[in-house]
């Protein structure tokens, strides 16, 4: 492996790290350059290498999250479990079948996602308790099921629409949707995890590396948000959700 190319992994990793422990959207980063930078490996495992260094990040921006926010441990549990084999499964389908017929339909979701949260300034500014513990546990699985299926079938996005999923769901406010989305995201990537070593398709000499960089990351974009809190987190989001719009857009006109 040359060296400045790794490099460039490393730093792509680091970018994504930091920008996924704020509201997720790491994918975003780190995917492409990985695909572009290993174009002479398989697809698959590239996506299988880059999943190490996702699950790494997350779970130092998740330790953070852990010392600050107070997190419903019974249902967050509950998601966790669920979202480790929705999120196998899914990357079970993606080794036989094309995702490519998703992109559209997730161009029409987050354009609406993107206008929504500009338009409503007070969205996920505080938390609504409006719902029965059996309301939140039914929203808690649905959430757990469809999303993991999407980080193993799709990925890039999953932490932007974990959040958004808390908040316009479980209503939770930007905070508490982050440090929620933290804990299923590591989930959903330890079950694609298990998924890529079974095939074997994990190169570690260079998911070891990027690892390490996206924890960096990822302990240094946790730390900011929950610094900044509610607003920032927001802002954030926005940028996030507008630059995982403009990578489907490409993929489903251009590509």
């Amino acid at each position: 492996m040359d060296i400045t190319l790794l490099l460039l992994l490393c730093l792509a990793a680091f970018a994504a790290g930091f920008i996924d422990a704020i509201v997720g959207g790491g994918g975003l980063i780190q995917t492409p350059v990985g695909l572009i930078l290993l174009p002479n490996f398989p697809v698959a495992t590239v996506i299988g290498t880059l999943k190490v260094p996702a699950f790494s990040g997350t779970s130092f921006a998740a330790f953070q999250y852990l010392k600050k926010v107070d997190l419903n441990w019974r249902l967050l549990g509950i998601m966790m479990l669920l979202a480790f084999p929705s999120a196998f499964l899914g990357s079970t389908l993606l080794t036989y079948v094309s995702n490519d017929f998703m992109k559209p339909l997730l161009l029409v979701v987050l354009s609406f996602l993107l206008v929504y949260t500009y338009a409503k300034k007070n969205f996920g500014q505080h938390i609504e308790k409006n719902s029965s513990t059996q309301r939140q546990l039914f929203n808690a699985i649905a959430i757990s099921f469809v999303v993991g299926l999407y980080d193993g079938f799709i990925g890039p996005g999953t932490g932007s629409f974990l959040v958004m999923a808390f908040i316009a769901i479980m209503g939770f406010d930007f905070l508490h949707a982050s440090a929620n989305a933290k804990m299923v995201n590591l989930a959903t990537n330890f079950g694609s995890i298990c998924l890529f070593m079974v095939k074997g398709k994990i190169i570690w000499t260079i998911a070891l590396p990027m690892a390490a960089s996206n924890a960096v990351g990822g302990w240094l974009g946790a730390k900011l948000a929950i610094n900044k809190g509610n607003s920032f987190i927001r802002i954030f989001f926005l940028v996030v959700v507008i630059g995982t719009l403009l990578r489907f857009a490409y993929d489903v006109f251009y590509a």
